[in-house]
């Protein structure tokens, strides 16, 4: 079982500097978001943590800079469950930062009861895709201004667990907590995969990712025997040190330079499903995306 572990778990080295760059992480103060936080703070970066919970995300800020030796770490407020307060981050971030050379969209809700964001729309795919979309397209200008960049889409194997409903996006006919959330990941991969061909040539590269089976708080709205099954699990789960890892490389991984679009696990290119791979589907749901949130993102 060890072996297991180890082969599934394996962390990441390398000794690529951040110096001068700045880096924006989204749910930074817990989990695999505060973990590749400590990683590139390390690295020399400039972070701006993008956190709902202030309490928290000042507590996770301090362990940072304690643990990296890195002071310019910083958090700003971001619930993305609201897309005035996605909009007040990124005119904050446009108007004080003269660059963002990485941008990784980690924040996440999994499997949570129903309910709806702010603006209506159904929590797991309101958070974990549109609220990052919207961010992203937000912030597209001044990425592309601090080429070379990169975009990190933190999506999940769970992508497989869902499809993409275009006549019920919003889970109003019926709500599956596990195929919602699947979808959410679903759009985060497609989307991906469009955002990568429109930014060809710009310098900006991007990439979605599998971080692994995590032991988080992300599993909190979880039934009990569910949870029981976690925990029969735990041994061949990661810690959230090792679900960080595929983040930190597509992030920093200098091999990637050249690659965008693709999909990431244990810090190597790893399949998707089909649906993932829907050409069709990406731009039917890059143009919805687009008319909920009232923006026009050609």
């Amino acid at each position: 079982m060890h072996s297991i572990r180890n082969f599934f778990c394996g962390q990441w080295t390398s000794n690529v500097r951040l110096d001068g760059k700045t880096v924006i992480i989204t749910g930074a103060n817990t989990g695999i978001g505060k973990e590749t936080a400590k990683d590139l703070a390390k690295r020399g970066a400039r972070i701006i943590m993008a956190c709902r919970d202030m309490a928290k995300a000042e507590a996770a800020r301090k362990e940072i800079i304690e643990d990296s030796g890195n002071q310019t770490v910083v958090i700003n407020k971001l619930d993305l469950s609201d897309t005035k307060s996605i909009r007040e981050f990124a005119e904050l971030i446009n108007k004080e930062e003269k660059q963002v050379n990485i941008l990784i969209n980690n924040a996440g809700i999994m499997m949570c009861p129903y309910s709806k964001t702010a603006d209506g729309f159904e929590m797991q795919f309101g958070v974990n895709h549109l609220g990052h979309f919207l961010l992203t397209y937000l912030l597209i200008d001044l990425i592309k201004k601090s080429a070379p960049a990169r975009i990190v889409n933190v999506a999940s194997m769970a992508h497989s667990w869902g499809s993409i409903r275009l006549d019920d996006i919003n889970s109003e006919k019926s709500y599956d907590t596990v195929k919602a959330y699947g979808q959410s990941k679903l759009a985060n991969i497609l989307c991906t995969r469009s955002l990568a061909k429109r930014l060809e040539g710009t310098g900006v590269t991007v990439y979605s990712l599998h971080p692994g089976v995590v032991q988080s708080e992300l599993w909190r709205h979880l039934s009990a025997p569910v949870q029981v099954a976690v925990k029969v699990f735990r041994p061949f789960t990661k810690t959230s040190v090792q679900g960080a890892q595929t983040s930190i490389y597509c992030a920093v991984a200098p091999e990637l330079e050249k690659e965008s679009g693709g999909y990431y696990s244990d810090c190597a290119p790893a399949r998707c499903t089909r649906a993932a791979s829907d050409e069709e589907m990406a731009q039917k749901l890059w143009e919805l995306s687009c008319q909920m949130l009232g923006i026009s993102w050609n």
